[in-house]
């Protein structure tokens, strides 16, 4: 077994839908869908690699990190991925991205239709059985 990956996820939601976004095809995991974000440099709390991540893939500006909605680690090939999936808000909505072909607002029931990546996995099961469905949600 290689290494374990520490990565931070952003879970961007609005009116009982989130953010999903489609990896690009020459990517690892390429045509996947996964929630935002990108790996934890040593010296970094996560809060502070996802706001990195999140200007550098998405290139959202201002944003508030909140509440965990999900922590697991995954073993996808040679390594294991432990993410680590907050929610977040932006003053503006992400409206591309480097790393990924499309960003989809999808409602919170619909999540499992997209094929997601391994790792994003616990986080959908997560929402999809969390009381976000009854109308609530973590507000940052």
């Amino acid at each position: 077994m290689g290494k374990t990956l520490r990565v931070v996820a952003a879970i961007f939601h609005s009116e009982g839908r989130v953010l999903a976004c489609r990896r690009n095809p020459e990517k690892v995991a390429g045509g996947k869908w996964e929630f935002p974000g990108g790996k934890v440099e040593n010296g970094e709390a996560p809060e502070e690699a996802l706001l990195r991540e999140l200007a550098e893939e998405l290139n959202v500006g201002t944003a508030a990190v909140g509440s965990l909605v999900s922590r697991a680690t995954t073993t996808t090939g040679e390594a294991a991925i432990d993410l680590a999936c907050y929610w977040v808000k932006a003053e503006s909505v992400p409206q591309s991205s480097t790393d990924h072909d499309e960003l989809r607002w999808t409602a919170i029931s619909e999540l499992s239709e997209l094929d997601w990546a391994a790792p994003d996995l616990p986080a959908v099961r997560e929402l999809q059985q969390s009381t976000v469905l009854s109308g609530r949600q973590e507000e940052c």
